[in-house]
């Protein structure tokens, strides 16, 4: 068997993700704490996200140690706009020291921080005032980032300006699963338009002040295919992954935001991105379906083969790693970062393969010459997964967190990604220690990857 190593770039940042909400406990005032406490249903056996990792409570400088011990040079994390504006136009200055102490010892650890500016929650007011559906909320947002940029910009390089915006817009207003919970294609073609505008509008207000600033967004993308018979079906994967992966992105390029309803011409948008992020974490299977209005007689599926993930989440599969970055590479021209990439693994049985089949396709996009910068795990510690709540099936820390006792526990693959880390590579050491079972055909395959031919639109 060949020994080898895959090495990443120099100055490659090497991170874990957090957000506020999952992790701080003690969110009171935001419209995801409102829908934990107004159930039935709302959340895995009605479960409030409560303490959670008590990092509100500064429990986030021992997890941030727990950083460095895997030899991580990153971290990402978001700011909770409800804390630091509980009321329009008032600023809570002691939760903005808060998260300057978090930044600081960030640093004091040589870790980058990366700052997150919307991570799905929105203040009670600004939700009672329509949330996102009111155009008034751009220039709320822009307010509040301006603020957060003048209390920490001096010690932060990298603004992501909002995560995952098309998965914040059809979750709330077109599934119901997030709050507040609509079936409305309307207003989720609004959400997205004010998201799109609004990152545009806090782009330009972040290099107003620091014009060094690094401002980009985090696009959750996801895997598709075509259920059987392709020909009948290939049509609603197009539909799906025009709207869903391409048409947000497409419009920050063109200035044209292509929503399966109609054309806005956006030309304000356009010149707003330093970097782009990639979360991924499924691919599913698309087709069409009579008896599902309300998801545009769309239907998403996993496939009948290949590894499960718990409950409705689709197929894990991170080979598809490589034509996410591809096609994000291509589309924008700008350096990207993977700033979310993990699997549900209460056993960690998954994890440590799921890691190396994830940067072995990383490793393949950099040596493709994709400008991939950086790679960010979900997640540091197991945490409050919005509607799956403490759900045990969807355990995607690095370290098992029990949000009762607040107890830490490594799991084994927090020991691999530190080897990764430290060697800035992938080896296959590594490969035969932790998935021995698997080597034989992991390593073979290191061979680069063909192009993949991105289906016509």
């Amino acid at each position: 068997m060949v020994d080898f190593m895959m090495h990443f770039p120099k100055g490659f940042l090497w991170g874990t993700a957090t957000a506020a909400h999952q992790v701080e406990g003690g969110n009171t005032n935001n419209q995801w704490y409102e829908w934990e406490t107004t159930g039935p249903g709302h959340v895995f056996q009605n479960q409030q996200s409560g303490l959670a990792c008590d990092w509100w409570g500064g429990r986030y400088r021992e997890d941030f140690d727990r950083a460095v011990e895997m030899h991580n040079n990153a971290h990402r994390f978001s700011v909770e706009w409800s804390r630091i504006e509980p009321e329009p136009g008032q600023f809570d200055e002691t939760a903005l020291e808060c998260y300057a102490q978090m930044v600081a010892a960030l640093h004091e650890r040589q870790l980058e921080p990366m700052i997150t500016l919307h991570h799905f929650t929105n203040p009670l007011w600004i939700e009672k005032a329509g949330g996102w559906t009111n155009p008034e909320t751009i220039q709320h947002f822009d307010r509040f980032v301006r603020r957060v940029v003048q209390a920490l910009g001096n010690n932060v390089k990298f603004w992501c300006t909002i995560n995952e915006p098309m998965v914040y817009a059809t979750q709330s207003y077109l599934l119901g699963r997030f709050p507040p919970g609509r079936h409305d294609l309307g207003q989720t073609m609004r959400v997205v338009e004010h998201m799109l505008r609004a990152h545009a509008l806090v782009y330009r207000g972040i290099k107003e002040i620091q014009p060094n600033a690094q401002v980009g967004f985090a696009k959750h993308q996801i895997s598709l295919k075509p259920r059987f018979p392709a020909w009948v079906n290939t049509p609603a994967r197009n539909y799906v992954r025009n709207f869903f992966n391409y048409a947000f992105v497409e419009a920050l390029m063109s200035g044209v935001l292509r929503l399966p309803t109609r054309k806005i011409r956006v030309p304000d948008v356009r010149d707003t991105l330093d970097w782009i992020g990639l979360n991924y974490y499924y691919r599913f299977v698309v087709s069409f379906n009579l008896l599902m209005p309300r998801s545009l007689f769309l239907q998403q599926t996993r496939p009948r083969d290949g590894i499960q993930g718990p409950g409705d989440t689709g197929e894990i599969w991170p080979e598809g790693l490589f034509e996410h970055i591809e096609w994000l590479c291509k589309t924008t021209g700008k350096p990207l970062y993977i700033t979310e990439n993990g699997v549900p693994d209460p056993d960690d049985s998954l994890r440590p393969l799921h890691l190396i089949r994830s940067l072995r396709s990383v490793w393949q996009a950099i040596n493709h010459n994709y400008p991939v910068k950086g790679y960010f795990v979900w997640t540091l510690l197991d945490n409050f997964e919005w509607a799956e709540g403490y759900d045990p099936r969807f355990k995607f820390g690095l370290y098992a967190c029990d949000p009762a006792s607040q107890e830490r526990t490594k799991r084994r693959s927090a020991d691999l990604y530190g080897e990764i880390c430290a060697a800035n590579a992938l080896t296959a050491d590594m490969i035969r220690r932790y998935v021995p079972d698997l080597a034989d055909q992991l390593l073979p395959g290191i061979e680069t990857q063909p192009e993949v031919n991105l289906p016509p639109r």
